[in-house]
């Protein structure tokens, strides 16, 4: 539909990051969401008709720029929408380089290189830029070093992206979920040794209003920092 906002996603295929897109597109907005694979890319074409796709791997950082110089970008963004993730525990005397090499790749560099690319329309459009980042960007306990050490690092990116664009318009926010219901979740307990109870957690839909909250809102405002934990009487 003409005129209406478009919005490039990653994480698109499960979770906070499928809520947000199936919101979004409920309502008529333009998306483009990122893939890993062409085959993922013809997938998520699939279930949100009339959405275009973009195709890169987060996991290779170095190669985004080349991947997406040869694909169509939209001319228009009006938010950038960063809600991949990927998750691997383990002590710090355990964790190998590998290791915590594909942590900050997908959770920090894949989406700074991302945002690079973006800013031109971003700042044309005073868009927004929202990070998903994770209560382990604001606190790290044992065996969540690297996620965590990847997901400060992305608050860090977010807070000196928001001071650089601010006066230009671009709006800057991190949200900060609890554990969230899903296929994330369920590694997360795997590697724990516990059982899985999504219906413990926070339900991903709930992390989409908070996000579509924060794009909706006035732009007298800007939210920087929105932490979201489990409610009473779910997990903690």
């Amino acid at each position: 539909m003409a005129g209406m906002p478009t919005h490039v996603i990653t994480g698109a295929g499960s979770g906070i990051g499928a809520a947000v897109a199936r919101r979004l597109h409920a309502r008529g907005d333009d998306l483009v969401l990122h893939a890993r694979s062409a085959g993922r890319a013809k997938e998520l074409a699939a279930g949100f008709p009339g959405a275009r796709t973009l195709v890169g791997d987060l996991a290779d950082p170095d190669r985004l720029s080349w991947a997406l110089s040869h694909q169509s970008l939209p001319d228009r963004v009006d938010s950038l929408l960063h809600i991949a993730g990927v998750v691997d525990l383990g002590e710090v005397g355990e964790l190998t380089p590998k290791t915590w090499r594909h942590q900050l790749d997908v959770n920090l560099l894949a989406p700074a290189e991302l945002t690079r690319h973006f800013l031109p329309q971003l700042r044309a459009s005073r868009g927004h830029v929202v990070f998903v980042n994770s209560g382990a960007g604001l606190g790290a306990h044992a065996r969540w070093s690297a996620y965590a050490a990847s997901k400060h690092g992305l608050k860090a990116l977010a807070d000196a992206l928001r001071e650089e664009e601010h006066a230009g318009g671009v709006r800057v926010t991190s949200v900060y979920p609890g554990r969230t219901a899903g296929p994330m979740q369920a590694k997360v307990h795997q590697q724990e040794g516990k059982d899985y109870d999504a219906g413990r957690w926070i339900d991903p839909e709930s992390v989409a209003t908070t996000v579509l909250m924060a794009l909706d809102l006035p732009r007298d405002a800007e939210v920087n920092d929105l932490t979201v934990r489990p409610g009473p009487g779910t997990g903690r």
